[in-house]
């Protein structure tokens, strides 16, 4: 017999506000947990990992990096010092939250007892009047906090309010996990004070980093007290405020006001928690300017600014959103955290509304753009997670920020509490799980069972029963939007072809009379005891375009199945490589599920045609085609460092093949330090100096230095020019043009200046040529000095 877990869904906020019902509240409401069961083969055992693996791993770390210890210390339960950083309060409440969820599937009384002592420790570390910020308690001379002494003096960037944020999260699903009230007296004392601090007539700063308006709003719902959900929606009307406030600026979304605010900028966790917020706040008020808002904000994200992967932030600099369109591959951030949040604005945003396109979004994160974030066995993690690879990369067992492995651990087991929703008399089915729900409709209880072995297969079944003989009610089943030939609902995405085959619906083996509502097959009639809907998804391999605007996905395509976004990895193909193939259009992908491989995967096989770079630096297609494998993106990773890639070449033009054996590429290349030296002979053409999309070399975070990089040639060669392609990123990093610049050449031991036919340019976005007198040398040294304020970087150094 399959084990079946009962589920602790992490909207658990979304119940009723204590001691009655709220009058104004989301229109549709998550089942809550007590009423959820799974009996997956895909999620079940990854809970289990969570519980098994994940969690212990994570409290071990905390307790390893001095994490828990500072909370004995600021409560003068042991004598120490400060230690890690400012906001590492955050990820002990993160991990109680997941250790939350935890103890609500499985009965383990050594955790709870665990977390039991770990609060023990918080409420000795919170000061007489409710403030807990272990950092400032502590004050460690040699590791203070932003802004000092002084309470709230930093509110950018001291993140007071963002830990105190997670706590109340942590300390309302603790209760309603166990029953006890120890941290959740804690988060309400400290939000009585926060609510005598800050508030009309009172301090008006916002949070730097958005978190505590979440925090608030469930503080409120569980105790019922106004106060909280005031205070929730006081900070993000703080924000942008034309009267003195706004000085974060576009980074932490305090630009302008939220209700005006209509594209997503800045830090992509910071800004989807606060979109998360923003929707709790307009549920919870009817406040439609937020509404109205978060609608312009979604549109701008679904159609400008989302990775196939359902990530969100392009850009490493600020952890954040980039231009519209600016969706690199290689230096794709996409953080799992942002992942995290972009699912649970969703989320709230289908609670809103009742559209699949929500929903859409939410399945093609959690398989996808979140799932990469996690090893298959729990004990590693990603922080950004790439959509390309040159060399392969490898997951972390932690990080000095840990907000990354503390966030997987309260979303995993979350994750099945967004199967099935409900309104009045209309129940909803979101996400295609095996197990069970028993939802309470208006007058009575309705079992429904999924049997399912989705993602790999597109049959569902549905067995319908209600708890007396029979009840009229609506079931609305969602209806994928990869299953209606729209990869997202935008054009940001558009499948290459259109697929003919249809999705059936059935009940009691016959065709069934359903209307469409916003995605959503609705299908109402009189349902008995031992009704059976089976729902058939077209599981097709389809090829994925990006919209034109997206220079870096020119002549490339995405691989999808079902849900499923796939990438290409060195590892499952024979020369180890994969950005040189070129995957033809009219190629047939055969699937092939693969038990023995990964935990259990579909893998897709083509033929495809491998692409060489010549000397002269063009491209031509080698004879004859190889086997092109690809497996799921989540899975990448696992088989060691080998180079990945989502979207694969379908032109010459955008292969990236290995470097030709120019001077340079066969050259050792040695650096007075900096960055990655593979970029500097890579000969992959930069677009501008701005380019992130391919590597790059830097200095960073050196200033005002003298610097250098050498070619130490393997014999001799004639050279008589060279050429830099200077990296550049004024406006959301810190290197510019250089303050100048000159080639060296060896002579015996000695280093000398070549003898210039031409000056030394210094431009952007261009190759900076110059040719010198010709000579014969084993090395080159291209030396530079930095501008005194800024580093630098470079794109190539070719030599001829």
């Amino acid at each position: 017999m399959k084990k079946v877990i009962i589920v602790f869904i992490s909207s658990l906020l979304l119940s009723n506000v204590s001691g009655g019902q709220s009058r104004l509240d989301y229109p549709i409401m998550a089942v809550p947990f007590s009423q959820v069961r799974i009996e997956d083969n895909f999620w079940l055992k990854r809970l289990e990992t969570n519980w098994k693996v994940s969690l212990p791993h994570v409290f071990n770390q905390c307790e390893k990096t001095g994490r828990i210890q500072n909370f004995a210390v600021a409560g003068n339960i042991k004598e120490g010092k400060f230690e890690g950083t400012y906001f590492n309060d955050s990820d002990v409440y993160k991990i109680i939250e997941g250790a939350a969820y935890s103890l609500a599937l499985f009965d383990d009384p050594a955790l709870e007892k665990y977390v039991d002592d770990v609060i023990t420790k918080i409420a000795a570390a919170q000061e007489e009047d409710g403030y807990l910020y272990t950092s400032r308690t502590i004050m460690s001379p040699d590791n203070m906090p932003p802004g000092g002494k002084e309470r709230w003096s930093n509110i950018s960037g001291g993140h007071e309010l963002y830990c105190v944020g997670h706590m109340y999260e942590a300390a309302v699903a603790y209760f309603q996990a166990t029953g006890k009230r120890s941290l959740l007296d804690v988060a309400v004392k400290n939000a009585d004070l926060i609510c005598e601090v800050f508030g009309p007539g009172k301090r008006r700063e916002p949070p730097g980093h958005q978190e505590i308006e979440i925090g608030l709003v469930k503080l409120y719902r569980q105790t019922g007290n106004e106060k909280y959900l005031q205070a929730a929606k006081f900070f993000l009307d703080e924000r942008g405020r034309p009267d003195g406030h706004g000085l974060y600026g576009p980074y932490s979304q305090d630009h302008m006001p939220v209700v005006e605010q209509n594209e997503a900028v800045g830090h992509s966790v910071r800004a989807a928690y606060m979109y998360t917020s923003m929707a709790d706040v307009a549920a919870l008020t009817g406040q439609d300017d937020y509404t109205k808002a978060l609608n312009s904000i979604w549109e701008n994200v679904a159609g400008k600014k989302l990775y196939i992967t359902g990530g969100i932030g392009a850009q490493g600099g600020g952890e954040g959103f980039g231009g519209n369109y600016e969706l690199p591959n290689i230096k794709a951030y996409c953080e799992t955290c942002a992942a995290i949040a972009n699912a649970f604005w969703n989320h709230r945003m289908f609670l809103l509304t009742g559209e699949s396109k929500y929903i859409d979004v939410l399945e093609r994160v959690i398989y996808n753009g979140f799932l990469s974030g996690v090893s298959m066995k729990g004990d590693k993690f990603f922080y950004p997670n790439p959509l390309e690879s040159f060399h392969g990369t490898s997951r972390s067992p932690w990080f000095g920020c840990a907000c990354c492995p503390s966030n997987v651990v309260r979303f995993v087991p979350s994750i099945p509490g967004y199967a099935y929703a409900q309104e009045g008399d209309s129940l909803y089915i979101n996400l295609f799980i095996a197990g069970s729900a028993d939802v309470k409709m208006k007058n009575q209880t309705v079992r429904i069972v999924q049997q399912t072995n989705y993602p790999w297969e597109g049959m569902v079944k549905i067995s319908i029963s209600p708890e007396e003989n029979g009840a009229e009610f609506t079931l609305k089943i969602r209806i994928p939007a990869w299953a209606r030939n729209e990869p997202v609902a935008s054009d940001l995405y558009r499948y290459m072809k259109q697929n003919d085959e249809k999705v059936v619906l059935q009940v009691n083996g016959k065709p069934a009379v359903f209307e469409t509502d916003k995605g959503y097959a609705a299908i109402r009639r009189y349902w008995k005891k031992g009704d059976v809907l089976e729902l058939f998804l077209p599981m097709e391999t389809r090829r994925v375009l990006a919209n034109e605007k997206v220079l870096n996905n020119i002549g490339r395509v995405a691989i999808e199945r079902g849900p499923i976004v796939y990438c290409a990895e060195g590892v499952d193909n024979p020369s180890g490589q994969v950005l040189d193939f070129i995957l033809p259009d009219e190629e047939q992908i055969i699937s092939e599920y693969r038990d023995d491989l990964l935990g259990g995967v579909v893998t897709l096989r083509a033929k495809a045609h491998k692409v060489k770079r010549r000397v002269d630096g063009s491209l031509e297609m080698q004879d004859g085609s190889e086997e092109l494998m690809m497996i799921p993106y989540y899975a990448w990773c696992h088989r060691g460092q080998t180079p990945m890639a989502v979207w694969l070449a379908r032109t010459i033009k955008a292969a990236k093949p290995l470097p030709a054996a120019t001077i340079a590429y066969t050259s050792e290349v040695k650096v007075s330090r900096g960055g990655d030296i593979r970029a500097l002979t890579d000969q992959l053409e930069p677009r501008s100096s701005i380019d992130h999309s391919n590597p790059f070399f830097h200095w960073w975070p050196q200033k005002g230095t003298l610097e250098w990089v050498e070619y130490h040639f393997k014999n001799p060669q004639e050279v008589s020019e060279t050429a830099v392609y200077w990296f550049d990123d004024t406006g959301i990093g810190e290197c510019r043009l250089p303050s100048s610049w000159r080639i060296l050449y060896k002579s015996g031991e000695e280093w000398k200046p070549v003898e210039n036919i031409e000056s030394y340019l210094i431009e952007k976005d261009v190759y900076n040529k110059v040719c010198f007198k010709k000579i014969t040398t084993n090395a080159l040294r291209l030396e530079v000095q930095l501008p005194e304020e800024f580093s630098a970087g470079i794109h190539e150094w070719q030599v001829k």
